[in-house]
């Protein structure tokens, strides 16, 4: 990858701590901005080196420092480590104390049986992967990427305790889990002496989950932080798909959204929720992030970035009065647990 094309150097910004609040993770000891940058998609070798820096940068100089990865994300697997790992190693190496970056193992990644899963080889084989293509020697934060029925939690609880045993991870965390799952990883881990830092959900006004399964709740009652992925449901809650599916847009060759998701129960019940952040002067998107992040279980939501300017416009969702009961109610009418995600 051609990163050796970057030549000026990197100085953060002197302001970078008074745009975002942190929030707490739980009940640990450590805060976390309350946007967090994913690096699920635009940081593979699909995407622009320097575009991809720039976003990277540009998320750091705003206050937010939580950088989230994993070896599954490209494409191909483990090439965004890679980029971020090279922007790491060139401009945010003096900074490295104060970044958060986590990664995660476990979905599949390649045909092998140790490149999925569970179990303590891959897990933490893994992590020693990650590690290179990171450019650093630990991780702030390791997940499991997903539940592996197949394989006892207690061997996999029993990996993660060991990536903070070994130096290689300071916290850990499990993602996709639920409630059940959850809660017996976070009681095993607690015995382990490593508790449960954080979760990383799905959850938007349009996926309702973790309200509806319990998770919410469980998270107050075992101590950890939810770190929610996907706030703008794949851009249904953006203007994005209002009236057509633009040209080059995530809908058109997207494996996770689709072109018949976008009915016209969705455009009903977005021009709605549209309207109401018109009313309150923000975009859809602002407001749909503002609407996760109004749970105090929430310490964080994972934005994505094709731009600078696409960065800087969702970061300004926190500048925004609370959500009212009124409005909150509004969104509860139109804001429909399944719209346009097919649950």
């Amino acid at each position: 990858m051609a990163h050796g094309a970057f030549e000026q150097t990197y100085a953060a910004a002197e302001d970078r701590y008074e745009h975002l609040a942190y929030r707490r993770a739980g009940a640990s000891g450590l805060d976390l901005p309350p946007l967090s940058l994913g690096l699920w998609q635009k940081f593979g070798t699909d995407y622009p080196p320097r575009t991809q820096r720039e976003i990277i940068l540009r998320a750091f100089d705003l206050g937010i420092a939580h950088f989230d990865n994993a070896d599954r994300y490209g494409p191909p697997h483990r090439a965004a480590q890679q980029v971020f790992g090279a922007v790491l190693a060139k401009d945010l190496a003096p900074y490295r104390d104060e970044l958060v970056l986590s990664t995660k193992a476990g979905n599949p990644i390649g045909p092998s049986p140790y490149l999925k899963g569970g179990s303590r080889k891959s897990l933490l084989n893994s992590l020693d992967h990650s590690l290179r293509d990171l450019r650093t020697d630990y991780v702030d934060v390791f997940y499991h990427h997903r539940p592996d029925p197949t394989v006892p939690i207690e061997e996999t609880v029993g990996a993660l305790a060991s990536a903070v045993q070994q130096g290689k991870a300071l916290y850990v965390g499990v993602s996709n889990y639920d409630p059940e799952q959850a809660h017996e990883a976070a009681v095993l881990l607690r015995e382990a002496g490593v508790p449960l830092l954080v979760h990383q959900p799905r959850y938007s006004i349009f996926d309702r989950t973790p309200e509806r399964s319990g998770l919410l709740d469980l998270a107050a009652r075992d101590g950890f932080g939810l770190v929610v992925y996907s706030p703008l449901a794949q851009g249904l809650l953006t203007d994005k798909y209002l009236e057509d599916i633009p040209a080059g847009a995530r809908a058109e060759n997207s494996a996770f959204l689709k072109p018949d998701q976008i009915d016209a129960a969705y455009r009903e019940r977005a021009a709605a929720l549209n309207d109401l952040a018109k009313d309150r002067g923000q975009s859809l998107a602002q407001l749909a992030l503002q609407w996760v992040l109004r749970r105090p279980e929430v310490t964080s939501a994972l934005i994505g970035a094709s731009s600078t300017w696409q960065l800087d416009h969702n970061a300004k969702a926190l500048d925004f009065p609370d959500l009212t009961d009124d409005e909150l109610e509004h969104i509860d009418e139109h804001g429909v647990h399944g719209t346009g995600l097919g649950i």
